[in-house]
């Protein structure tokens, strides 16, 4: 062949070899749903409809998540151990130090060196879900959860009140969901107080703001409490009611008859601060609330310093009932309702988790060439055989049948190693903490061991939240960016504001002019933001 001629024929083969890239790439859709063929292993996974697990693949998939556990590496945790070899898909883990999963994401997500799959709360991205999926971070999972995996898609077509929370306003699905299976899970925190102190001054449970004046005055003066109430005053336990959801408010977002409201900015909101300051000046309040964490609150719980707080039934109940018992075999702590102001009334605010958590959240990312097979393996916890798994772990290790019913074994109650029931659950399954998976109630009537922590649920569960929490909400991205530069100055104003009047150094009527400054910082655009997504999720 002349030189001429293997020039034409290279121009035409080059030009053949252009056009069927530049159909293949006409054929795609932006790598936002990648077909079958993106995956490396061209197996039984890439079929649409139910497979067989385990399945026979050779890829390993990486997965990125916080993990804190007594092991140094997820690797090294029987549970992931189990997982890879009951689904067939090998797995490499990377995971953040802990603490650190925003500030160690934001680097890997500008390296663009992504793994398979991420665990995160996307609702912590700039912009929010639809703006990591818009950057080409993560996969809008519409077409993959469709084509694979069918025991997630049919949980939604079961559950359409569950489906509505997991999509954006766009209706984009972004991830393989934690869910809270029954409302008993939903609830895990609230006001606790020493019942053996009200047994001994015979006063009751108490249910009003007057009744909690005066059984704290009588810790004080007959029990030499030193810092009668006590707890981590953070906006957390601000936001879920305690307390301040006696005055018809709270200290984030709620909601009444679909209308948004700003709990700061309420009436009662400065009921609350006043009421709080004047048992701060009494000596009810603990001197050190603004500074108060989980160490110096369990110092004043096992000390008798503090004879009520707010805490979970898990970590707080149960952490310090056997370390005061070793001290005074009567001492007990039982669970209070969240407080109103007349009895009788039932509290507006209280914590409850939604059904859709936001932690534990799997999502698969752009860059992955196991789309599929990364499906095909999340799918797997939605599956009968999956929900066991993810919350009971191995028969005949973790748990054993009695009855019908899954028992967990001492491995996980009474550790042979000392470990703790948190500690030991956290090797061998995920109902304790979160992940890709439905979390079964049969779960915590085990881990809540004590009768005085199931009782709490029952306590704490009697609110009127639901008619006021705010669903989780998606706005746009441009949204989700000016609100949350607005509300980090709103919020920023709120801490302070709320800290200063309560300790005394500014007066009450210093609430009117912070109002006027947070009108300044644009709270009211926030609060049009807020209810356009709140209008827009309702029409879903």
């Amino acid at each position: 062949m002349s030189l001429l001629s293997r020039s034409r024929f290279f121009v035409a083969a080059l030009c053949a070899v252009m056009l069927i890239i530049l159909v293949a790439g006409c054929s795609g859709d932006n790598g936002n749903e990648p077909e079958a063929s993106n995956s490396a292993n061209h197996t039984s996974q890439d079929e649409g409809g139910e497979v067989a697990y385990p399945l026979n693949v050779d890829a390993t998939l990486t997965y990125w998540a916080e993990y804190g556990s007594t092991m140094s590496s997820m690797n090294e945790v029987p549970f992931f151990q189990e997982w890879q070899k009951r689904t067939g898909v090998p797995l490499k883990f990377i995971s953040p130090p802990a603490g650190q999963s925003k500030d160690a994401l934001n680097i890997l997500l500008a390296s663009g060196d992504l793994p398979d799959m991420i665990e995160y709360n996307w609702f912590d991205f700039p912009g929010g879900p639809e703006k990591a999926i818009a950057d080409g971070y993560i996969l809008r999972l519409n077409d993959i959860i469709d084509k694979y995996a069918p025991h997630y898609k049919k949980y939604l077509e079961e559950h359409p009140e569950i489906d509505k929370m997991l999509k954006t306003d766009n209706g984009s699905y972004y991830t393989f969901p934690f869910l809270r299976g029954d409302p008993l899970l939903q609830v895990y925190q609230g006001p606790i107080v020493r019942a053996d102190w009200l047994k001994e001054l015979n006063l009751p449970v108490p249910e009003t703001i007057d009744d909690w004046h005066t059984m704290l005055t009588a810790f004080k003066e007959k029990k030499g409490a030193t810092s009668p109430l006590s707890y981590i005053f953070n906006s957390e336990f601000l936001t879920n009611g305690a307390f301040v959801g006696a005055f018809g408010t709270t200290r984030g977002w709620f909601q009444e008859d679909g209308v948004v409201k700003f709990g700061p900015l309420q009436p009662g909101y400065k009921d609350f601060l006043n009421t709080f300051h004047n048992w701060y000046e009494e000596g009810l309040l603990d001197k050190n609330i603004a500074n108060i964490d989980g160490k110096a609150l369990d110092a004043n719980i096992t000390t008798g310093a503090t004879g009520a707080t707010v805490h979970n039934s898990g970590s707080g109940i149960g952490k310090w009932t056997p370390l005061l018992e070793e001290k005074d075999g009567n001492a007990e702590l039982i669970a209070a309702p969240y407080p109103v102001l007349n009895k009788g009334d039932i509290p507006m605010f209280g914590q409850k988790d939604p059904q859709y958590s936001t932690n534990g959240n799997v999502a698969i990312t752009s860059k992955s060439e196991n789309a599929v097979l990364a499906a095909r393996l999340l799918d797997w916890g939605y599956s009968d055989e999956g929900h066991m798994y993810f919350n009971f772990g191995q028969e005949g290790v973790s748990y054993e049948m009695k009855d019908g019913s899954p028992v967990y074994t001492d491995l996980l109650l009474n550790n042979p190693d000392k470990l703790s029931p948190s500690q030991a659950m956290s090797l061998y399954i995920r109902a304790n903490y979160a992940g890709p998976f439905v979390q079964d109630k049969r779960y915590i009537k085990q881990y809540l061991v004590l009768p005085q922590q199931q009782n709490a649920l029952d306590v704490w569960t009697k609110t009127d939240v639901d008619q006021y929490k705010i669903p989780p909400l998606t706005p746009t991205p441009e949204e989700a960016s000016e609100l949350a530069q607005i509300m980090n100055d709103v919020n920023t104003l709120v801490d302070e504001m709320t800290l200063k009047i309560i300790l005394g150094n500014e007066p009450i009527d210093a609430y009117d002019d912070y109002v006027e400054k947070m009108k300044t910082l644009k709270v009211d655009r926030a609060i049009e933001i807020q209810q356009a997504a709140l209008d827009r999720y309702n029409s879903r």
